[in-house]
């Protein structure tokens, strides 16, 4: 079924309106929206995906109205939720205290495919995925997708345990977006961990996807699913990692958190305090992924490691994966595993002759993966291609910052990114700071950016290396140091305007005075104490 045929779903949402709501929804208006708001004695309002609100015409809401459309839905559940039948669109209801419905929010459910290809590779790995976000990031789309993956293009067993209906829609046959994937209606929200247990005892799956875990003992239930050998694919409430490790009711999903006493040796080896605290155990989930905005997720490829590290105060950054407008991967995942199912299938078929063939899945993607982006703010931006030139390195500067693995930036002009440094801060990139435009320290930044180490190769092309920037600077340092022995002034070697630039910086960090004198390719610095300046 194409996505324009799910689309074609709103109708049926708009036919259970009342007329005079109706008439106000033009063709598109709803294409963006995320739900239609109803409270009696208000306007209608329709909430957009970007945030705005949209009024629906000027007459309020009244009890007629709303009862005009529970009339046509099945009866709410006890979390207050109905459906359409057929449709994945959700009807909640608020009650007054005598428990009349004198509210609704009509969530508007669609199917938008594409949305897992730039983290497909990590879906076939047969790992348990567990999805953050903020409501309405599109967790469930996500989830929605990987079930008919696993169903349809990798033939797998699949039980959706489906809450609020959200995943496979209402009625009593299952959406078509779920593809060949069997689905458990909850009666009520609370018998969620024990259809959970249940999918996995009756039925045999092989994979069990689950929408919204918010209590202990439905994280407990997804412990027993994980070590019965199921892969698990959920979402749970919190928005990043760390709010799950700081949530004791959830936080077993990620291995539980337990304080710990170390012995004296220990802590002073670790340089920690004596109480800390430690995960207890394996996680439930092998992969955490946090999704940022629709179309950027941040991926923790193992779960267990990124809990250490966040506990132990360890610097550590996941991996960004985006995808475009057209839901395609900005990291040519897809090309790549296109070619990976290629190469598998040349062993299934070296199984049938004498013929040997090596393939490694993992080091293929690994290698296949597109260089690493930089982006770079107040750094000499010909110095970064000359060091990346030099190392070959495989990397390239790129000009905005949500496309980058991480920033290189000049301290001195920090306070003028602030915005640039607090987009790096929301997509978790690491930011390397220099303090000079010097080809030492932007080498150094970009040698513990990706992690190089004197035995890598190339790494030694630059140690004994300095371009012409660096050189005046050195000259700068040595003429400070002379008139820090007595000399009166000092006269630099001609350079270009931007290294005299910095050539003035630096003198002005010492307490000196410099001017520019001379003309043209002769204009060059003059560096004097205060006093005698003339």
């Amino acid at each position: 079924m194409s996505e324009v045929q799910f689309q074609n779903d709103i109708e049926k949402l708009i036919e259970v309106l009342p007329l005079k709501i109706k008439r106000n929804i033009q063709e598109g208006l709803l294409d963006d929206a995320i739900e239609i708001v109803l409270d009696i004695g208000r306007i209608p309002e329709i909430r957009l995906g970007n945030g705005k609100i949209l009024s629906l015409g000027n007459d309020n809401i009244t009890r007629e109205d709303l009862d005009y459309i529970t009339k046509q839905l099945p009866e709410f559940t006890s979390d207050n939720r109905s459906g359409i039948a057929g449709t994945l669109h959700r009807i909640s209801a608020i009650r007054n205290r005598q428990g009349k419905i004198v509210g609704l929010t009509c969530r508007i459910g669609r199917v938008i495919t594409g949305t897992i290809e730039c983290i497909k590779d990590f879906v076939i790995q047969n790992k348990s995925i567990l999805f953050l976000g903020r409501p309405g990031v599109g967790k469930t789309t996500k989830l929605r997708e990987i079930t008919r993956l696993m169903a349809d293009e990798l033939g797998k067993r699949v039980v959706v345990v489906d809450t609020s209906n959200e995943i496979a829609g209402d009625g009593d046959v299952a959406h078509p977006a779920i593809g060949k994937a069997r689905r458990m209606q909850v009666s009520q929200p609370e018998f969620q961990k024990d259809i959970m247990i249940e999918a996995v005892e009756n039925h045999t799956p092989e994979v069990i996807v689950v929408d919204e875990i918010g209590t202990e003992l439905e994280a407990a239930a997804a412990r027993t699913i994980a070590e019965r050998g199921v892969m698990l694919i959920a979402t749970a409430h919190g928005n990043t990692l760390d709010n799950l490790i700081k949530n004791p009711t959830l936080s077993d999903l990620i291995g539980g958190i337990d304080t710990v006493t170390l012995g004296d040796d220990e802590a002073k080896h670790r340089g920690s305090q004596k109480t800390v605290l430690e995960r207890q155990k394996q996680p439930t989930f092998d992969i955490v992924i946090e999704i940022i905005d629709r179309n950027t997720l941040a991926v923790y490829k193992d779960s267990a490691e990124a809990v250490d590290y966040i506990l132990r105060g360890w610097p550590i950054t996941p991996e960004i994966r985006k995808v475009d407008g057209n839901y395609k991967s900005k990291n040519n995942e897809t090309d790549i595993l296109k070619k990976v199912e290629e190469l598998e299938s040349k062993v299934v078929e070296s199984n049938k002759s004498p013929l040997s063939f090596s393939f490694n899945r993992q080091k293929y993607i690994s290698e296949n993966k597109k260089h690493k982006k930089i982006y770079i703010y107040a750094v000499s931006r010909s110095i970064v291609d000359k060091i990346i030139e030099r190392l070959d390195i495989d990397a390239a500067i790129v000009r905005n910052v949500e496309e980058a693995d991480f920033v290189i930036a000049h301290k001195n002009f920090a306070k003028g990114g602030t915005k640039i440094l607090a987009t790096a801060n929301e997509y978790r990139l690491p930011v390397f700071f220099v303090r000079t435009n010097s080809m030492s320290q932007i080498q150094r930044a970009l040698k513990e950016a990706l992690n190089l180490t004197q035995e890598d190769q190339n790494i030694n092309k630059l140690s004994n290396y300095k371009d012409a920037t660096e050189l005046a600077l050195d000259e700068t340092n040595a003429a400070i140091a002379k008139l820090s022995e007595g000399a009166e002034t000092v006269e630099l070697q001609p350079q270009e305007k931007i290294v005299r630039k910095l050539q003035h910086e630096l003198v002005d960090a010492h307490g000196y005075r410099s001017i520019s004198i001379g003309e043209g390719k002769e204009r060059h610095l003059k560096i004097f104490k205060e006093e005698n300046h003339d």
